[in-house]
Protein backbone atom coordinates (compact mmCIF):
# COMPACT_ATOMS: atom_id res chain seq x y z
CA UNK A 1 0.00 0.00 0.00
CA UNK A 2 2.57 2.30 0.92
CA UNK A 3 4.79 1.57 -2.00
CA UNK A 4 2.71 2.59 -4.85
CA UNK A 5 1.51 5.55 -2.79
CA UNK A 6 5.10 6.76 -3.48
CA UNK A 7 5.85 5.72 -6.33
CA UNK A 8 3.03 7.82 -7.22
CA UNK A 9 4.31 10.91 -4.95
CA UNK A 10 7.54 10.45 -6.68
CA UNK A 11 6.28 10.19 -10.39
CA UNK A 12 4.08 13.88 -9.62
CA UNK A 13 7.34 15.35 -8.26
CA UNK A 14 9.29 14.77 -11.52
CA UNK A 15 6.47 15.70 -13.13
CA UNK A 16 6.84 19.22 -11.74
CA UNK A 17 9.99 19.79 -13.37
CA UNK A 18 9.25 18.89 -16.56
CA UNK A 19 9.28 22.24 -19.13
CA UNK A 20 5.56 22.28 -19.78
CA UNK A 21 4.14 21.57 -16.64
CA UNK A 22 7.07 24.10 -14.90
CA UNK A 23 6.12 26.99 -16.84
CA UNK A 24 2.30 26.35 -15.84
CA UNK A 25 3.51 26.17 -11.72
CA UNK A 26 5.42 29.56 -12.61
CA UNK A 27 2.72 31.20 -13.58
CA UNK A 28 0.54 30.29 -11.13
CA UNK A 29 3.13 30.96 -8.37
CA UNK A 30 3.50 34.75 -9.53
CA UNK A 31 -0.24 34.97 -9.97
CA UNK A 32 -0.32 33.73 -5.96
CA UNK A 33 2.46 36.13 -4.90
CA UNK A 34 1.22 39.35 -6.96
CA UNK A 35 -2.51 38.80 -5.37
CA UNK A 36 -0.66 38.48 -1.91
CA UNK A 37 1.37 41.56 -2.21
CA UNK A 38 -0.99 43.48 -3.31
CA UNK A 39 -3.22 42.61 -0.59
CA UNK A 40 -0.71 42.81 2.12
CA UNK A 41 0.86 45.69 3.74
CA UNK A 42 3.07 46.66 1.13
CA UNK A 43 0.08 47.07 -1.43
CA UNK A 44 1.31 51.14 -1.98
CA UNK A 45 4.93 50.20 -2.49
CA UNK A 46 3.99 47.32 -5.56
CA UNK A 47 1.53 50.05 -7.12
CA UNK A 48 4.14 53.18 -7.09
CA UNK A 49 6.44 50.09 -8.20
CA UNK A 50 4.76 49.83 -11.41
CA UNK A 51 2.61 52.79 -11.76
CA UNK A 52 4.94 55.57 -10.70
CA UNK A 53 6.06 58.04 -12.88
CA UNK A 54 9.56 57.93 -14.11
CA UNK A 55 9.80 60.91 -15.64
CA UNK A 56 7.13 63.56 -17.69
CA UNK A 57 4.80 61.73 -20.34
CA UNK A 58 5.54 64.60 -22.85
CA UNK A 59 9.43 63.54 -22.47
CA UNK A 60 8.64 59.42 -23.70
CA UNK A 61 5.09 57.68 -23.40
CA UNK A 62 7.00 55.02 -21.15
CA UNK A 63 7.23 56.51 -18.15
CA UNK A 64 6.20 53.81 -15.89
CA UNK A 65 7.90 50.53 -15.25
CA UNK A 66 4.16 49.14 -16.08
CA UNK A 67 4.08 50.62 -19.53
CA UNK A 68 7.79 49.43 -19.88
CA UNK A 69 6.76 45.98 -19.32
CA UNK A 70 3.31 45.80 -21.21
CA UNK A 71 4.44 47.64 -24.00
CA UNK A 72 8.35 46.91 -24.30
CA UNK A 73 9.05 43.38 -22.43
CA UNK A 74 6.14 42.04 -23.92
CA UNK A 75 6.89 42.76 -27.39
CA UNK A 76 9.62 39.87 -27.10
CA UNK A 77 6.15 38.11 -26.15
CA UNK A 78 4.34 39.10 -29.31
CA UNK A 79 7.90 38.24 -31.40
CA UNK A 80 7.97 34.52 -30.24
CA UNK A 81 4.76 34.49 -30.99
CA UNK A 82 5.04 35.68 -34.31
CA UNK A 83 8.01 33.33 -34.50
CA UNK A 84 6.38 30.45 -33.72
CA UNK A 85 3.30 31.01 -35.61
CA UNK A 86 5.75 31.54 -39.21
CA UNK A 87 6.79 27.97 -38.10
CA UNK A 88 4.32 26.37 -37.61
CA UNK A 89 2.39 27.76 -41.19
CA UNK A 90 5.56 26.82 -42.90
CA UNK A 91 6.17 23.38 -41.87
CA UNK A 92 4.64 22.77 -38.65
CA UNK A 93 1.23 21.75 -37.72
CA UNK A 94 -0.52 24.58 -39.60
CA UNK A 95 1.04 23.49 -42.86
CA UNK A 96 -0.63 20.91 -43.82
CA UNK A 97 -4.42 21.87 -44.15
CA UNK A 98 -6.18 19.14 -43.32
CA UNK A 99 -4.43 18.62 -40.18
CA UNK A 100 -5.14 22.11 -39.83
CA UNK A 101 -8.65 22.25 -40.25
CA UNK A 102 -10.50 21.35 -36.59
CA UNK A 103 -8.69 23.54 -34.42
CA UNK A 104 -8.69 26.43 -36.77
CA UNK A 105 -12.59 25.69 -36.66
CA UNK A 106 -12.41 24.83 -32.95
CA UNK A 107 -10.43 28.32 -32.67
CA UNK A 108 -12.71 30.30 -34.05
CA UNK A 109 -15.87 28.94 -32.21
CA UNK A 110 -13.82 29.21 -29.13
CA UNK A 111 -12.80 32.94 -29.28
CA UNK A 112 -16.43 33.83 -30.73
CA UNK A 113 -18.50 31.50 -28.17
CA UNK A 114 -16.94 33.29 -25.04
CA UNK A 115 -17.83 36.98 -26.75
CA UNK A 116 -21.66 35.78 -27.30
CA UNK A 117 -21.25 34.80 -23.05
CA UNK A 118 -19.71 37.70 -22.24
CA UNK A 119 -22.85 40.28 -24.00
CA UNK A 120 -25.17 38.12 -22.19
CA UNK A 121 -24.17 37.82 -18.69
CA UNK A 122 -23.44 41.86 -18.88
CA UNK A 123 -26.90 42.88 -21.15
CA UNK A 124 -25.04 44.48 -23.75
CA UNK A 125 -23.89 47.05 -21.08
CA UNK A 126 -22.06 49.90 -22.99
CA UNK A 127 -19.98 50.65 -20.00
CA UNK A 128 -17.94 47.14 -20.16
CA UNK A 129 -18.79 46.07 -23.75
CA UNK A 130 -15.03 47.05 -24.54
CA UNK A 131 -13.96 43.82 -22.52
CA UNK A 132 -15.79 41.49 -24.37
CA UNK A 133 -12.71 39.95 -26.40
CA UNK A 134 -11.12 39.38 -23.04
CA UNK A 135 -12.31 35.85 -22.57
CA UNK A 136 -11.52 34.93 -26.06
CA UNK A 137 -7.80 33.83 -25.81
CA UNK A 138 -6.08 30.68 -24.65
CA UNK A 139 -2.77 30.57 -22.24
CA UNK A 140 -0.37 27.82 -23.56
CA UNK A 141 2.26 28.12 -20.93
CA UNK A 142 -0.47 27.66 -18.58
CA UNK A 143 -2.66 25.29 -20.39
CA UNK A 144 -0.09 22.86 -21.43
CA UNK A 145 1.56 23.02 -18.15
CA UNK A 146 -1.87 21.36 -16.93
CA UNK A 147 -1.17 19.06 -19.31
CA UNK A 148 2.42 18.56 -18.55
CA UNK A 149 1.10 17.55 -14.96
CA UNK A 150 -1.22 14.46 -16.37
CA UNK A 151 1.92 12.72 -18.01
CA UNK A 152 1.40 10.34 -20.79
CA UNK A 153 -2.09 9.81 -19.60
CA UNK A 154 -3.35 12.69 -22.45
CA UNK A 155 -3.05 11.14 -25.81
CA UNK A 156 -0.40 12.53 -28.58
CA UNK A 157 -3.32 14.15 -30.80
CA UNK A 158 -4.70 16.13 -27.96
CA UNK A 159 -1.78 17.51 -26.91
CA UNK A 160 -1.19 18.45 -30.56
CA UNK A 161 -5.04 19.66 -31.17
CA UNK A 162 -4.41 22.05 -27.70
CA UNK A 163 -1.41 23.31 -28.90
CA UNK A 164 -2.89 24.68 -32.06
CA UNK A 165 -6.10 26.13 -31.11
CA UNK A 166 -3.57 27.91 -28.36
CA UNK A 167 -1.11 29.33 -31.59
CA UNK A 168 -4.89 29.94 -33.47
CA UNK A 169 -5.69 31.88 -30.85
CA UNK A 170 -2.74 33.85 -30.44
CA UNK A 171 -3.07 35.14 -33.65
CA UNK A 172 -6.76 35.92 -33.26
CA UNK A 173 -5.73 37.83 -30.32
CA UNK A 174 -3.08 39.50 -32.11
CA UNK A 175 -5.80 40.33 -34.79
CA UNK A 176 -7.81 41.86 -32.10
CA UNK A 177 -5.07 44.07 -30.55
CA UNK A 178 -4.49 45.62 -33.73
CA UNK A 179 -8.12 46.22 -35.10
CA UNK A 180 -9.80 46.95 -32.25
CA UNK A 181 -7.26 48.79 -29.48
CA UNK A 182 -5.60 50.74 -31.84
CA UNK A 183 -5.97 54.55 -33.18
CA UNK A 184 -3.22 55.16 -35.48
CA UNK A 185 -1.79 58.86 -36.25
CA UNK A 186 -0.68 58.20 -40.24
CA UNK A 187 2.99 59.61 -39.95
CA UNK A 188 4.03 57.46 -37.82
CA UNK A 189 2.19 54.32 -39.27
CA UNK A 190 3.75 55.60 -42.63
CA UNK A 191 7.44 54.90 -40.90
CA UNK A 192 6.18 51.62 -39.77
CA UNK A 193 5.10 50.50 -42.93
CA UNK A 194 8.75 51.36 -44.19
CA UNK A 195 10.70 50.02 -41.70
CA UNK A 196 8.36 47.00 -42.18
CA UNK A 197 9.49 47.01 -46.40
CA UNK A 198 13.22 47.03 -45.54
CA UNK A 199 12.54 44.00 -43.06
CA UNK A 200 10.58 42.42 -46.01
CA UNK A 201 13.35 43.55 -48.48
CA UNK A 202 16.43 41.58 -46.09
CA UNK A 203 14.35 38.84 -46.67
CA UNK A 204 14.16 38.60 -49.97
CA UNK A 205 17.50 39.43 -50.35
CA UNK A 206 18.71 36.89 -48.04
CA UNK A 207 20.44 38.91 -45.81
CA UNK A 208 21.93 36.61 -42.61
CA UNK A 209 22.59 38.84 -40.34
CA UNK A 210 20.75 38.59 -37.35
CA UNK A 211 21.95 41.78 -36.03
CA UNK A 212 20.30 43.66 -38.66
CA UNK A 213 17.21 42.13 -37.28
CA UNK A 214 16.94 43.19 -34.53
CA UNK A 215 18.29 46.48 -35.08
CA UNK A 216 15.32 47.07 -37.81
CA UNK A 217 13.07 45.28 -35.05
CA UNK A 218 13.61 47.32 -32.32
CA UNK A 219 13.33 51.11 -34.99
CA UNK A 220 10.18 49.22 -35.92
CA UNK A 221 8.96 48.48 -32.48
CA UNK A 222 9.63 52.58 -31.34
CA UNK A 223 7.79 53.33 -35.25
CA UNK A 224 5.04 51.38 -33.99
CA UNK A 225 5.01 52.63 -30.42
CA UNK A 226 4.37 56.19 -31.32
CA UNK A 227 1.97 55.17 -34.13
CA UNK A 228 -1.46 54.58 -32.28
CA UNK A 229 -1.19 50.69 -33.33
CA UNK A 230 0.03 49.09 -29.65
CA UNK A 231 3.48 48.88 -29.82
CA UNK A 232 3.69 44.51 -29.11
CA UNK A 233 1.89 44.34 -32.83
CA UNK A 234 5.94 44.97 -33.99
CA UNK A 235 6.69 41.59 -32.22
CA UNK A 236 4.64 39.79 -34.28
CA UNK A 237 5.17 41.97 -37.66
CA UNK A 238 9.02 41.67 -37.25
CA UNK A 239 9.33 38.26 -36.32
CA UNK A 240 7.04 37.23 -39.96
CA UNK A 241 10.22 39.01 -41.71
CA UNK A 242 13.02 36.95 -40.12
CA UNK A 243 14.22 34.28 -42.75
CA UNK A 244 13.46 30.60 -42.34
CA UNK A 245 16.95 29.71 -43.67
CA UNK A 246 20.31 31.78 -43.67
CA UNK A 247 22.34 30.97 -47.05
CA UNK A 248 24.53 28.80 -44.97
CA UNK A 249 21.70 26.61 -45.04
CA UNK A 250 20.83 27.34 -41.41
CA UNK A 251 17.30 28.31 -39.88
CA UNK A 252 17.72 31.98 -38.51
CA UNK A 253 14.33 31.51 -37.64
CA UNK A 254 14.85 28.41 -35.43
CA UNK A 255 17.91 30.04 -34.17
CA UNK A 256 16.06 32.67 -32.71
CA UNK A 257 12.96 31.19 -31.60
CA UNK A 258 15.18 28.74 -29.67
CA UNK A 259 17.24 31.58 -27.56
CA UNK A 260 14.28 33.12 -26.89
CA UNK A 261 11.86 30.47 -25.67
CA UNK A 262 13.56 30.07 -21.54
CA UNK A 263 13.79 34.11 -21.55
CA UNK A 264 10.04 34.64 -22.54
CA UNK A 265 8.78 31.57 -20.73
CA UNK A 266 11.18 32.03 -17.28
CA UNK A 267 11.16 35.91 -17.10
CA UNK A 268 9.02 37.52 -19.64
CA UNK A 269 5.94 36.78 -19.04
CA UNK A 270 6.51 36.10 -14.98
CA UNK A 271 7.36 39.67 -14.73
CA UNK A 272 4.71 40.61 -16.53
CA UNK A 273 2.43 38.00 -14.50
CA UNK A 274 3.54 40.01 -11.49
CA UNK A 275 3.05 43.20 -12.14
CA UNK A 276 -0.37 42.61 -14.12
CA UNK A 277 -2.13 39.98 -11.64
CA UNK A 278 -2.30 41.98 -8.84
CA UNK A 279 -5.76 42.84 -7.34
CA UNK A 280 -6.05 45.00 -3.98
CA UNK A 281 -9.66 43.04 -3.23
CA UNK A 282 -10.70 45.41 -0.60
CA UNK A 283 -10.23 48.38 -3.10
CA UNK A 284 -13.48 46.23 -5.32
CA UNK A 285 -14.99 44.96 -2.15
CA UNK A 286 -17.23 41.43 -1.95
CA UNK A 287 -20.21 43.13 -3.99
CA UNK A 288 -17.64 43.99 -6.56
CA UNK A 289 -16.52 40.28 -7.32
CA UNK A 290 -20.08 39.54 -8.11
CA UNK A 291 -20.17 42.20 -10.86
CA UNK A 292 -21.54 41.80 -14.10
CA UNK A 293 -17.72 42.13 -15.43
CA UNK A 294 -16.05 39.46 -13.73
CA UNK A 295 -18.81 36.96 -13.91
CA UNK A 296 -19.12 37.71 -17.46
CA UNK A 297 -15.13 37.17 -17.87
CA UNK A 298 -15.00 34.16 -15.73
CA UNK A 299 -18.06 32.66 -17.61
CA UNK A 300 -17.13 33.56 -20.97
CA UNK A 301 -13.51 31.23 -20.27
CA UNK A 302 -15.36 28.63 -18.01
CA UNK A 303 -18.92 28.18 -20.22
CA UNK A 304 -17.97 30.31 -23.20
CA UNK A 305 -15.04 28.27 -24.12
CA UNK A 306 -15.48 24.96 -23.67
CA UNK A 307 -19.10 25.70 -25.21
CA UNK A 308 -17.38 26.70 -28.61
CA UNK A 309 -14.70 24.65 -28.52
CA UNK A 310 -16.04 21.24 -28.20
CA UNK A 311 -19.55 21.72 -29.54
CA UNK A 312 -17.34 22.66 -32.95
CA UNK A 313 -15.57 19.63 -32.57
CA UNK A 314 -18.45 17.60 -31.74
CA UNK A 315 -20.68 18.78 -35.38
CA UNK A 316 -17.03 19.04 -36.95
CA UNK A 317 -16.56 15.22 -36.85
CA UNK A 318 -20.71 14.34 -37.08
CA UNK A 319 -21.06 16.18 -40.41
CA UNK A 320 -18.19 14.57 -41.96
CA UNK A 321 -16.11 17.39 -42.25
CA UNK A 322 -12.85 16.11 -40.32
CA UNK A 323 -12.23 12.77 -38.15
CA UNK A 324 -12.01 12.74 -34.79
CA UNK A 325 -8.89 12.93 -33.37
CA UNK A 326 -7.00 9.17 -33.55
CA UNK A 327 -7.35 7.36 -30.37
CA UNK A 328 -9.33 9.90 -28.42
CA UNK A 329 -12.69 9.67 -26.48
CA UNK A 330 -15.56 12.29 -26.48
CA UNK A 331 -14.71 12.81 -22.46
CA UNK A 332 -10.92 12.99 -23.46
CA UNK A 333 -11.57 16.01 -25.92
CA UNK A 334 -13.72 17.35 -23.64
CA UNK A 335 -11.30 17.43 -21.11
CA UNK A 336 -9.29 19.56 -23.07
CA UNK A 337 -11.85 22.31 -24.34
CA UNK A 338 -12.07 22.83 -20.29
CA UNK A 339 -8.18 23.97 -20.45
CA UNK A 340 -8.67 25.94 -23.67
CA UNK A 341 -10.43 28.42 -20.91
CA UNK A 342 -7.04 29.48 -18.76
CA UNK A 343 -6.64 32.64 -20.18
CA UNK A 344 -4.00 34.46 -17.87
CA UNK A 345 -1.01 36.18 -20.24
CA UNK A 346 -3.54 37.23 -23.25
CA UNK A 347 -6.59 38.30 -21.42
CA UNK A 348 -4.96 40.53 -18.68
CA UNK A 349 -3.02 41.87 -21.58
CA UNK A 350 -6.31 42.72 -23.47
CA UNK A 351 -7.94 43.61 -19.82
CA UNK A 352 -5.32 46.47 -19.49
CA UNK A 353 -6.00 47.78 -23.18
CA UNK A 354 -9.85 47.62 -22.85
CA UNK A 355 -9.94 50.10 -19.84
CA UNK A 356 -7.00 52.08 -19.99
CA UNK A 357 -8.06 54.95 -17.80
CA UNK A 358 -10.59 52.59 -15.47
CA UNK A 359 -8.33 51.26 -13.25
CA UNK A 360 -11.66 49.51 -11.20
CA UNK A 361 -12.70 47.88 -14.41
CA UNK A 362 -9.11 46.54 -14.95
CA UNK A 363 -8.65 45.01 -11.97
CA UNK A 364 -12.86 43.49 -11.92
CA UNK A 365 -11.75 41.81 -15.16
CA UNK A 366 -8.32 40.77 -13.68
CA UNK A 367 -11.02 39.34 -11.15
CA UNK A 368 -13.33 37.00 -13.89
CA UNK A 369 -9.72 36.15 -15.56
CA UNK A 370 -8.07 34.54 -12.39
CA UNK A 371 -11.36 33.40 -11.40
CA UNK A 372 -11.94 31.82 -14.69
CA UNK A 373 -8.45 30.18 -15.58
CA UNK A 374 -8.75 28.96 -11.92
CA UNK A 375 -11.95 26.96 -12.35
CA UNK A 376 -10.55 25.61 -15.70
CA UNK A 377 -7.18 24.57 -14.90
CA UNK A 378 -8.44 22.13 -11.99
CA UNK A 379 -12.05 21.41 -13.58
CA UNK A 380 -9.50 20.03 -16.64
CA UNK A 381 -7.45 18.60 -14.86
CA UNK A 382 -9.71 16.86 -12.98
CA UNK A 383 -11.76 15.41 -15.89
CA UNK A 384 -8.60 14.56 -17.79
CA UNK A 385 -7.50 12.63 -14.63
CA UNK A 386 -10.53 10.73 -14.41
CA UNK A 387 -11.22 9.67 -18.17
CA UNK A 388 -7.94 9.22 -19.71
CA UNK A 389 -5.76 5.94 -19.71
CA UNK A 390 -2.92 5.26 -17.45
CA UNK A 391 -0.12 4.07 -19.06
CA UNK A 392 2.28 5.85 -16.92
CA UNK A 393 1.52 3.80 -14.50
CA UNK A 394 3.31 0.94 -15.91
CA UNK A 395 6.60 0.33 -14.28
CA UNK A 396 9.40 3.22 -15.80
CA UNK A 397 12.62 1.36 -15.53
CA UNK A 398 14.22 5.03 -14.91
CA UNK A 399 12.18 5.42 -11.79
CA UNK A 400 13.92 5.29 -8.60
CA UNK A 401 10.87 3.28 -6.89
CA UNK A 402 10.29 -0.13 -8.46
Amino acid sequence: MVQPILKTAVRNFKALFKADAFEGMLLIAVAIVAMVVANSAVNHAYHELFHGELWDRNLFKLNTLHLWINDGLMAIFFFVVGLEVKREIINGNLSDPKARTLPVLAAIAGMAVPVLVFLVVTGGDAQVRAGMAIPAATDIAFAMGVIGLLGTRVPGPLRLFLLTVAIVDDIGAVAIIAIFYSTPYLPWLIASLAVLGVMIAMNRMRVGSMALYVLAALVLWYCVLNSGVHATIAGVLAALTIPMRKPNGDSMLEDMEHALVPWNAYIVVPIFGFANAGVDISEIGIDGLLEPLPLAVAAGLVVGKQLGIFSCVWASVKLGIVPKPPGCTWPEIWGVTILCGIGFTMSLFIGELAFPTNRLLIDEAKIGILTGSLISAVLGYVVLRFTTTHPEMKDDPYDPVV
